[in-house]
């Protein structure tokens, strides 16, 4: 998945769940077994016109398993529905998303198997190296609790910064060790990180906002690694109940999302080719998930 900046404001936006979008619950609505034609296994997505959906269709199908990719308009819809049983599973989110929204809502949704890492990009309209970029100079950073700690680890990874202590999913820039770093963190919403570029040193950029800035096309300073421990929380995935983690029709679709040359293709379409493939297990995943909910309760 691939969380747009413009939908990303949604995140702590509570809204009504739109169960009436969709056509009786997900489970236990048929006899029928579940990935029959009858009885398809129903996907909760956020931009099902992305060209994945239609080739995981097709290769799930050829595997004899129906699936029903349910569209949503907002990223806040697809987890109450996945609770209500109004899902089988969803695939629109990261780890940080997963865990901020089962914190706040005392649930247990559970990730399954992964899907992708999109990077993160640390930009300049002055500079052209991060070498370049002057002591004391200042760095834009989005504000929002889902991109300001991966934007601090770009940072972090470039040298730019220092932390007060140990880099975690919820820091901030009040963790930031001022006297320590090369430069200043300001934060600014996200849509606003690019548009400051004029009169900042660098800014860490979502994608989304890259063609506004007219940055489509240029080698960020820095970027986010997709080994880096910072990135980790950033792991795009496959989404069930806690009850359903080991369904095995479940866990075949994970792989045949990873395994699919064309759903793999067609992935890289949707994203521009920065998307990188992960096959990060579930267990692997489950533990990460754990320790961002540890780490995000904490803070508060």
């Amino acid at each position: 998945m691939r969380i747009s900046k413009k939908k990303l404001f949604a995140l702590t936006v509570a809204i009504p769940l739109v169960g009436a979008l969709l056509t009786g619950c997900a489970s236990g609505s048929s006899d029928a077994a579940k990935g029959s034609e009858s009885n398809p296994v129903k996907i909760g997505v956020v931009g099902k016109s992305d060209p994945q959906w239609a080739a995981f269709e097709k290769a799930a199908s050829s595997e004899g398993i129906h699936v029903d990719i349910v569209d949503f308009t907002e990223y806040t819809q697809p987890n109450p529905a996945l609770a209500e049983k109004e899902l089988d599973l969803n695939e629109f989110q990261h780890i940080i998303y997963l865990a901020n929204s089962n914190v706040k809502n005392n649930q247990d949704l559970t990730p399954i198997g992964a899907t992708a890492i999109y990077p993160l990009g640390l930009y300049s309209k002055t500079h052209e190296s991060i070498d370049q970029i002057p002591e004391g100079g200042t760095v834009a950073v989005p504000n929002d609790e889902t991109n300001r700690a991966r934007a601090l680890g770009v940072l972090v990874d470039a040298g730019l910064i220092k932390l007060k202590g140990e880099w975690t999913a919820v820091a901030d820039s009040r963790d930031v060790d001022e006297g320590a770093s090369k430069v200043k963190v300001k934060e600014l919403s996200a849509d606003q990180t690019a548009n400051g570029l004029q009169d900042l040193d660098g800014a860490v950029v979502n994608n989304d906002f890259l063609k506004n800035a007219d940055l489509v096309g240029k080698e960020p300073l820095a970027q986010s690694k997709p080994d880096a421990e910072s990135a980790k929380p950033y792991i795009n995935i496959f989404v069930s109940r806690a009850e359903d983690k080991d369904n095995e029709t479940y866990l075949k679709l994970v792989k045949i999302f990873q395994q699919n040359a064309d759903v793999q293709a067609a992935l890289q379409e949707s994203s521009g080719n920065t998307a990188t493939p992960l096959t990060t297990s579930a267990s692997e995943l489950q533990d990460l998930l754990e320790t961002t909910q540890d780490q995000i309760q904490n803070k508060a």
